[in-house]
This record gives structure tokens, sequence and C-alpha cells, in this order.
């Protein structure tokens, strides 16, 4: 992961990345997929589009379209992750999984402690790459839309068998699991508008 970089418009379509601490598999171990739905949900109820993404077990790929709403992309993405941690740690708890919560608890660092943070569920920094072409949002769709079958074990022969993508319907035309805006719609929406 990169260090932290601030995104300076407040809006614009973005692939973003972020992992769990330390790569744990904490979305499949807590089967807290629906963590990151919920927040596209809230995403989408505040103006933003999903355009695609995969839930890994340890990471997250996403490609949203950004509405100005008058807070930064960095501090929408960071609230999301904080949403997610809540959750994730709460399923931890539910399943008895001490031993990973004591991981998290670990890598606390004593600023964050001293402000009571109780768990390091994702890495502090998230990967974001501005798509400034349909050519370029294209090719990160293509490129997270493999990570399932890239995985060692695999996790789908195809792209569209893995449940928790958007792979499916772009290859497919059929919504999957999370629906998501197609792309090419996209390029009519004036995303600098502040809503």
């Amino acid at each position: 992961m990169p260090v932290r970089r601030q995104i300076s418009e407040p809006f614009g379509i973005y692939s973003i990345t972020f992992t769990c601490a330390r790569w744990l598999h904490l979305f499949s171990l807590t089967n807290g997929y629906y963590a990151v739905y919920n927040w596209f949900n809230y995403l989408k109820i505040q103006g933003h589009y999903i355009v695609g993404y995969v839930i890994m077990p340890n990471h997250v790929h996403a490609v949203i379209g950004f509405m100005n709403t008058g807070k930064s992309i960095n501090t929408i993405v960071g609230n999301g992750k904080r949403f997610m941690a809540y959750e994730l740690v709460s399923q931890l708890e539910q399943r008895n999984s001490y031993s990973i919560l004591v991981q998290l608890q670990k890598l606390v660092n004593d600023t964050d402690k001293s402000h009571n943070k109780k768990h390091e569920v994702f890495e502090p920094s998230f990967d974001h790459k501005e798509c400034i072409s349909v050519n370029f949002i294209e090719q990160k769709l293509q490129y997270i839309h493999m990570n399932p079958c890239r995985w060692n074990p695999a996790l789908a022969i195809q792209p569209e068998d893995y449940m928790h993508s958007s792979a499916k319907y772009y290859i497919t035309g059929e919504q999957g699991v999370y629906e998501v805006y197609n792309y090419m719609l996209l390029q009519d929406v004036d995303l600098t508008r502040q809503r």
C-alpha cells in the first residue's frame, strides 16, 4: 500500500483498493462481505456511483464515481473503512475469534490507543488511481474481475462465477449480488456539481 496521499478533488471516478491489516482474511473469516455492501448502499444514498468491485478474502477493489458532496474522498473512504471495521470486529467477537482480535489489538499504535482505538482492522492507507478515460476504467475493471481467478488456490474458474464481484454484470449483462452502475452511463453524469 502506498503512503497516505490526499486526493485533491472532492469528485471523480477512482479505482480504490484497501487491505485488511497484515493481509488477514477478515472478510472470509467473518463472512463480512455484507459490510462492504452496506457501505456501498450508504455511498449510493449520498449520491455516489458503484461502478465495479471485487471483495476478496483480505482486500477490496472498487471503481467508484464520487459525486461532489463537499467531503474529501479520503474522508469518505476513511469513514467507510471505520464503519466496516466495527462490523468485522463485531463478527469476530460473535465467533469467539479471540486470537485474531488480540492480533488486531496489538497492531494499534500508541497515538490511536490514546484515542480509544481498540483494533487495527485495515491497513491505514489505501491505494487510489483516478480513472481519466473509458479505456482506463475498462482496464481497471478487467484487472479487479480477474483477481478471484488468480488467487491461489483460485476462488473461481471464470470471473463471472465469483459471487462477490461485478464481473457477472459486465460479462453476462445480469446483475450479481450487488447492483452496479454501468461506467458508460456515468459519462453523462456531472460529478462536479455539489449535491
